[in-house]
């Protein structure tokens, strides 16, 4: 067992300290938020579930030639990660609307829209997050203009891979939120996918009963949370076999050389 240093606590993961300079250990917590933090919980066993299937996501991604953060999984809940310099965005990828969407534009949810929509919010808690333009980013530098670049395309190719991974489950991706980051590697320097994907920041929906298996079931208090959660592993193929509770140290990184 080697004791870590925690470097940042967020709403649903902590990052240790890696082995080795450029890499650190990413936790999965089960705590759940929403309303950037005004309503909090406790999903049971979602660390786990979210490890799995990000894992399981991260990897296909990676495959098809677009850089991210994942290294590898250590346990049910860490996974070994490269360091970024995260760009701070919300890049939101619509197909249906639904959210906030669908209030902003009177759309009755369940809408599918004519093309993906990609939406840019700014990364700040104490703002709420507020939708920003191309132009704000530019003028404000938060990305340049070819990192925009990068971040529109890797967007769509991963809206596409995403939307027929879930077809292939039986699951309709309605929309889902990607972080980037800036990775630096001798005098190399790329955005690379960061985050995770999993449905803490997807929506999905069954797609023969509409039925709701993301955390909008936490968001609108539908119940059945921690089912919604393990339906989506299952229906992946990556469901934990000794279940999703699994008691590690939030403290403690395991073979992680």
């Amino acid at each position: 067992m080697v004791r870590r240093r925690q470097l940042y606590e967020g709403k649903a993961k902590i990052l240790f300290e890696g082995p080795t300079p450029g890499l650190l250990v990413q936790y999965f917590k089960d705590d759940a938020t929403a309303g950037n933090g005004t309503k909090k919980g406790v999903i049971a066993g979602k660390g786990v579930l979210n490890n799995r299937i990000s894992e399981y996501l991260m990897t296909g991604i990676e495959e098809l030639g677009i850089p991210t953060h994942f290294v590898k999984t250590l346990n049910m809940r860490e996974q070994l990660v490269k360091e970024v310099e995260i760009i701070p965005l919300e890049v939101v990828v619509r197909n249906i609307a639904a959210g906030s969407l669908a209030k902003r534009f009177g759309l009755e949810e369940g809408t599918r829209l004519p093309r993906p929509l990609l939406e840019y919010y700014y990364k700040n808690d104490d703002l709420n997050d507020p939708l920003v333009s191309e132009e704000h980013i530019l003028a404000f530098e938060w990305a340049t203009s070819d990192e925009l670049n990068d971040i529109y395309t890797y967007a769509l190719r991963i809206n596409d891979f995403l939307s027929g991974v879930f077809r292939g489950s039986g699951v309709l991706l309605v929309d889902f939120k990607l972080e980037f980051g800036r990775h630096y590697e001798e005098d190399e320097k790329r955005v690379i996918l960061a985050d995770e994907i999993s449905p803490d920041n997807c929506r999905l929906w069954d797609m023969k009963t509409s039925e709701k298996l993301d955390k909008d079931r936490f968001r609108r208090d539908l119940g059945q949370v921690e089912q919604a959660y393990q339906e989506v592993a299952k229906r992946l193929g990556v469901l934990p076999e000794f279940g999703a509770s699994d008691g590690t140290d939030t403290n403690r990184s395991e073979n992680i050389s």
